[in-house]
């Protein structure tokens, strides 16, 4: 089966085949956090999307070049700066730091590149993708000083988002970094110096300022990865005007197709409501953490639903991916005892490894996907409990679930038990031993409260994490 996305661009089911003569590689375009503040759970929602993808195509043989860009200078990041008393770059690089510790936490593959917007290097492309776009008409310097793209020069402007722009109200020029659909209008590429970016500035040969917040991106996707690109990732809030700016002044600089495919996953709710600091329902990832939940747990509320269809973050569905994580550790802990004297495997989860792979190749058909995971699950526990399950079997489980998991990245961390835990174990035996229940069910709160879980299988006592 070929794998298929949907491609915001046509809005149709469109198979796979990268721009590698070979077939081997892909260029991938995902646009990372503007960092003004924490990442919240809705950021990484379009993140967690992205990874999945990464990982499910390099399952599938392809070796994927990644770019993640970082939006360290715009509106919101002048604003924050000038609020905290720090320099940009001062401000910016504690989120930064935050960042790449979430997605750690969150066990996100690392992306190949996270270029910053303002390292010289990317500044100096923005500076000459302007000149040449003002050199062929594409974009002209008005009287405020700042550089504007000409959007009637770009015919297809609008065509990612559906748009019809004969019936949106212009409104000549717009100068801050985001708009909304009735404020069309001529975007900025560069803005001209003014009191309120205070020493947030750069020279070029339009004067002093700073490059607009769509740039960016087009500067640092055609610095790293060239002209087009395979598959270009974001939120559904990125569609307009964001995408729609990178399309038209890349191309126009170019001369080539820009994207490939375009993906965008759709908003993250809570509780069922738009999230929002207003409304009390607003989260980044180290408030969940704080409250007990775990960074798999989370990790597994964002994937289990597919990209493009809203999800509703409640704290019921963390205590559900709580309990599913339990039921994986569960089934592992017991394919691992029974495959403990075999080093052999016979074929048996091909089929199932199959109908996995084939779930995700149908545009990253997660919910399929984890129905085949917990189907497996389901007969095998079942072969398990009838003594049916042969150690070979549980071999092969066990390595399909190792491939399984290299895309999904949910296996337990194995944490070392504190000695101290382990002797408490050791008293509880000889108390069971003993028939003493009281002091057995008194040692078990003391385990409990050191932050472990046993429980009393036929095999004897089982130690977990909480």
């Amino acid at each position: 089966m070929a794998i298929r996305f949907l491609n915001t661009y046509t809005r149709q089911l469109e198979e796979f085949r990268p721009l590698d003569p070979a077939g081997k590689s892909v260029k991938l375009y995902t646009c990372g956090p503007t960092v003004y503040n924490y990442a919240h759970i809705g950021n990484f929602r379009a993140y967690l999307f992205e990874d999945l993808l990464q990982r499910h195509l390099q399952a599938r043989g392809y070796e994927v070049n990644r770019v993640m860009n970082l939006t360290d200078v715009d509106d919101k990041t002048i604003r924050g700066c000038q609020a905290a008393g720090l320099p940009l770059a001062e401000f910016t690089q504690k989120f930064k730091d935050a960042f790449f510790e979430d997605l750690k936490t969150l066990r996100v593959q690392p992306a190949t590149t996270f270029p910053s917007a303002t390292d010289p290097v990317y500044i100096a492309r923005m500076i000459e993708m302007i000149a040449h776009l003002v050199e062929h008409g594409y974009a002209y310097q008005a009287e405020d000083k700042s550089v504007y793209f000409r959007l009637n020069k770009f015919p297809n402007y609008g065509k990612l988002a559906h748009l019809n722009l004969d019936e949106l109200r212009p409104s000549g020029r717009i100068s801050n970094d985001e708009y909304e659909k009735e404020s069309i209008g001529d975007f900025a590429l560069w803005k001209a110096w003014d009191a309120a970016d205070g020493d947030v500035v750069w020279d070029s040969p339009w004067g002093k300022g700073r490059p607009g917040w769509h740039i960016e991106c087009s500067a640092m996707s055609t610095a790293l990865l060239g002209p087009e690109i395979d598959i270009h990732c974001g939120g559904v809030d990125n569609i307009f005007p964001h995408h729609e700016a990178e399309i038209a002044q890349s191309e126009c600089c170019t001369g080539h197709r820009f994207v490939r495919v375009w993906m965008h996953c759709a908003h993250l709710m809570v509780e069922g409501q738009k999230m929002s600091k207003s409304a009390g329902n607003f989260y980044t990832l180290r408030n969940l953490l704080d409250k007990g939940y775990t960074g798999r747990e989370i990790r597994y509320v964002l994937l289990s639903v597919n990209y493009r269809l809203p999800l509703n973050f409640t704290f019921e569905s963390l205590a559900g991916a709580r309990s599913a994580l339990s039921r994986i550790d569960e089934w592992v802990e017991r394919l691992t005892t029974q495959a403990a004297s075999e080093t052999n495997a016979s074929g048996h989860p091909l089929a199932a490894q199959m109908r996995f792979e084939e779930a995700l190749d149908d545009d990253l058909n997660i919910s399929a996907a984890l129905g085949v995971l917990f189907d497996i699950i389901r007969e095998s526990n079942r072969a398990l409990d009838q003594n049916a399950l042969t150690p070979a079997d549980a071999r092969a489980l066990l390595n399909w679930w190792n491939r399984v998991n290299a895309v999904l990245q949910f296996q337990r961390e194995e944490t070392a038990i504190p000695q101290t835990v382990l002797e408490l174990v050791e008293a509880r035996a000889a108390a069971r031993a003993a028939k003493n229940w009281a002091a057995s069910d008194e040692i078990r709160a003391q385990i409990d409260a050191a932050g472990w879980v046993v429980k009393d299988s036929k095999e004897g006592q089982k130690l977990t994490r909480k």
